[in-house]
């Protein structure tokens, strides 16, 4: 059965205008066509779903997706968000000059008089140049350097609002000012499921992040696109269990509760709400089904678990997250986020008060995230699934308080593997003390677009109206460099530029 849920007859951005049409058909009319009744569907979930899938090909389900706009490099997606502000100048982004000029006045060496109180503070870490394209990635991430090769590093990244919430809202929904629908969202809508029986989007968070669950929400999208939240420990989907004595006889309960919604929804054929609803219902018997198969890391080898750090059955570690992540890609869901940590600032990267408190947040993470890429590059599985590793901003190449450092969104670093983008990459330069962007500018939306485009969507064309305007992730902005992607795909209109601005320094 094709998993392609596009209407051929409409052009790529008249998707939104399926919502409602009465061309929808019901799934008892689907049912009642393909001459099956629902009674055979009760013992059968396997069946169930299918005819469920069927229905929503034929215009029965939540939305009507549009297909992809070219050829796609990457099928899923993992976004890693390094919650606090990671600094740049401590970890991806060395400045021989600053540390040169550790302690003096920003007015001796910046020109900048508003800068002139404050003082400069060179990295306390050390930093090497690792793999055969020599990326200079410092002491923080001794396994990461491991895989510097497969690391698409970007250094000129940029945003407009040093404040935690709408910096995290930005990064997520491509909006500092308004909750918008989030990236993950989007390519639910704009994708579909590649497994139609789990949700498309899962989000392991623990803690709140800024923002707090604006960061996974659909938003004007239709509801069924909304992220799943997981919770690390032994029960990451809350009240999964069912009551009834056993699945068979929940699928008999589901079924009555099944006919009972469809007569309500008759009379209100345009309710997504109610459709999605509807849909979570079929999701959450899945869930019930495969969720104890899928959360259980005891099926890993030593090695595997090894590899990862996951100790002791611990099952609400970062490596756990990561090891679950792959198993959630394995089984074909579109985009998995896991989000480090919440908004307790002690416990985030939020270093106002030291930047060694870097040291362990890096060191729950480094091991953990090497393990998902080499782990996903030996299952074959790294060229179609985009890692995308990113933070709110960056951090000031000055001091503030005692050691530490604050917010800076003038210039930041984030990183992409994987799916289509040229692993060993240096892309863009900050000036000699990291606190702004020289050459190469990346702004979040540019991230976004990029993100997009490797997934096989043109961001120009992938729109939703609501409330009288066209929406997109990328708003009105969105550029993509096409100098970090492998076997670039032009679309019309754009241009590939002459010259590399690879660098490797």
């Amino acid at each position: 059965m094709s998993n392609d849920w596009s209407d051929p007859s409409l052009p790529v951005w008249s998707q939104e205008h399926l919502v409602g049409r009465p061309r929808r058909t019901g799934r008892r009319q689907f049912l009642a066509r393909a001459g099956c009744g629902l009674a055979a569907l009760a013992g059968s979930a396997g069946v169930y779903n299918w005819l469920n899938r069927a229905a929503q090909i034929n215009g029965g389900g939540p939305v009507t997706p549009p297909r992809a706009t070219h050829a796609a490099r990457a099928k899923q997606l993992i976004l890693v968000f390094l919650t606090g502000g990671m600094s740049h100048v401590d970890t991806f982004d060395p400045k021989p000059k600053l540390s040169a000029n550790d302690g003096k006045f920003g007015a001796d060496v910046l020109p900048l008089p508003s800068l002139k109180a404050i003082r400069l503070m060179g990295s306390p870490f050390e930093f090497a140049q690792h793999g055969e394209s020599g990326i200079w990635i410092s002491d923080l991430f001794p396994n990461l350097s491991s895989v510097a090769d497969e690391l698409c590093v970007l250094r000129s990244m940029y945003s407009t609002t040093p404040q935690h919430v709408q910096s995290v809202l930005m990064m997520h929904n491509g909006s500092e000012r308004i909750p918008l629908p989030s990236i993950g969202s989007w390519l639910s809508y704009g994708l579909g499921p590649l497994n139609p029986n789990l949700p498309s989007y899962f989000v392991f968070c623990g803690d709140d992040p800024y923002g707090g669950a604006q960061v996974w929400d659909s938003n004007f999208l239709p509801p069924v696109h909304q992220g799943v939240r997981l919770y690390p420990g032994k029960n990451p989907i809350s009240n999964l269990a069912s009551p009834a004595a056993n699945l068979s006889l929940h699928d008999l309960e589901r079924q009555m509760l099944h006919d009972a919604n469809e007569l309500f929804a008759s009379s209100r054929p345009g309710d997504l709400n109610l459709q999605a609803r509807e849909k979570s219902f079929d999701t959450a018997r899945e869930l019930m089904r495969v969720a104890p198969e899928l959360f259980d890391s005891g099926e890993e080898t030593e090695e595997t678990l090894d590899l990862y750090g996951v100790r002791n059955n611990d099952n609400k570690s970062f490596a756990w997250q990561c090891l679950m992540a792959r198993r959630l890609i394995e089984r074909g869901v579109r985009t998995v986020e896991l989000i480090d940590s919440g908004t307790d600032s002690d416990a985030n990267w939020d270093s106002h008060y030291g930047i060694m408190k870097h040291v362990p947040r890096a060191r729950s993470v480094d091991q953990p995230l090497t393990a998902l890429i080499t782990d996903l590059k030996r299952r074959s599985l790294l060229d179609e699934t985009l890692v995308a590793i990113c933070t709110e901003f960056g951090r000031t190449p000055w001091e503030e308080n005692t050691k530490g450092r604050g917010h800076l969104s003038d210039a930041f670093t984030c990183l992409l593997v994987g799916g289509g983008a040229k692993g060993g990459t240096v892309y863009g330069e900050t000036d000699e003390f990291g606190y702004r962007v020289v050459s190469d500018k990346l702004h979040v939306r540019d991230y976004h677009a990029t993100i997009l485009h490797l997934l096989g969507i043109d961001h120009r064309r992938l729109t939703y109206r609501y409330a009288g305007r066209d929406f997109r992730l990328t708003d009105v902005g969105g550029r993509i460099p096409h100098e970090i992607l492998l076997n670039v795909t032009v679309q019309p209109g754009e241009r590939v530029p002459t010259q590399s601005r690879r660098q490797v320094s």
